[in-house]
């Protein structure tokens, strides 16, 4: 069984890497794009010019989700355990 100290531990590095992943995807999109918009409209049969809207959609939706399901509980549980 799980504890709430372990829980806690779990969420934070979860955090870490999640959000470490967020600046690295941003970052690779940013100085990239050009390659992989042509990869990515190649494998998929997407216009390169709605990849830009879907990229940036990827990213907004995957930062709500790591906030509100990973950093938000864990900053909850660091409070609760004060």
């Amino acid at each position: 069984m799980i504890n709430i100290s372990q829980l806690t531990e779990f969420l934070g590095w979860a955090s870490v890497i999640n959000l470490a992943y967020l600046v690295l995807a941003t970052i690779i999109l940013m100085f990239m794009r050009g390659s992989i918009s042509s990869i990515h409209s190649k494998m998929f049969d997407i216009d390169e010019k709605e990849l830009s809207s879907k990229y940036f959609d990827f990213l907004s939706h995957y930062k709500i989700v790591t906030l509100v399901f990973i950093v938000a509980p864990y900053i909850a549980l660091k409070i609760m355990s004060q």
